[in-house]
């Protein structure tokens, strides 16, 4: 990852080549997308969301993450406690973004902010992957990450209706391991990201942190306190070639 301009890298661009070639770098993942949308279409089914309210929400926000544990603490009717709660867990959840942001800057900062800024909105985990290693390989072309989030925000819309219509033929999704999709995701997101054991150290004691705190304080408190002890061990980790 460029952690500053490198002047020695092509200028971005945007293409319609480019587009393509993100779509076609999505569909590798969008397989899992529609899984993890399915999951969440469903149990806002269940949460009392009607279709519309679902596929809106999938929609403006895109964050499939922060929806499913937002439907996780969903409740009805809704109290001033839990809008709270809602906005500092996704919040936490979502801070990786800022994070993701960030290392898009030496990369697109020469192109017009009223094309950065809708890229940036389509952003996601897989593909800010994408990006990322399409411009580590040397490429320039920023179509390639508007093309890889916009094909996945399809495939994401679209499974979150099937998953609202069809989810309540699945009484009980946790038969069928629906509740495993989102662990399974970030583990799976893990092996792009593995740079040898010693940066995975904030790894492992961001989830030791959250299991131990899961053990000990009820509601979703080891979700920020395994966000945040990760992003603090993360700190420490300087960059030794």
């Amino acid at each position: 990852m460029q952690s500053g301009q490198d002047r020695s890298a092509p200028a971005p661009y945007f293409s319609s080549a480019g587009l393509r070639i993100g779509a076609r770098y999505a569909l590798a993942t969008a397989a899992g997308a529609c899984a993890f949308a399915l999951a969440f279409g469903t149990l806002a089914a269940q949460k009392g969301l009607s279709l519309v309210e679902a596929t809106l929400m999938s929609a403006l926000v895109f964050a499939g993450a922060s929806q499913l544990v937002a439907m996780e603490i969903w409740t009805t009717p809704m109290t001033p406690a839990v809008i709270v709660t809602l906005a500092l867990v996704t919040g936490v959840v979502n801070l990786r973004l800022v994070l993701m942001g960030a290392s898009f800057r030496p990369w697109l900062a020469a192109l017009p902010p009223a094309k950065v800024y809708p890229t940036l909105l389509l952003t996601t985990d897989s593909s800010w992957i994408m990006g990322i290693r399409h411009r580590a390989e040397g490429g320039a072309d920023a179509s390639v990450l508007l093309g890889s989030g916009l094909t996945l925000w399809i495939f994401w819309v679209g499974s979150t209706a099937l998953g609202y219509l069809f989810g309540g033929l699945i009484p009980d999704p946790r038969r069928f391991g629906l509740d495993l999709i989102l662990p399974i995701f970030f583990v799976a997101m893990l092996v792009p990201l593995w740079r040898g054991p010693r940066r995975a150290i904030p790894w492992v004691i961001a989830g030791a942190v959250a299991l131990a705190v899961q053990a000990t304080v009820p509601g979703f408190w080891f979700i920020v306190a395994g966000s945040l002890s990760g992003a603090i061990a993360g700190g420490f980790i300087d960059e030794r070639k």
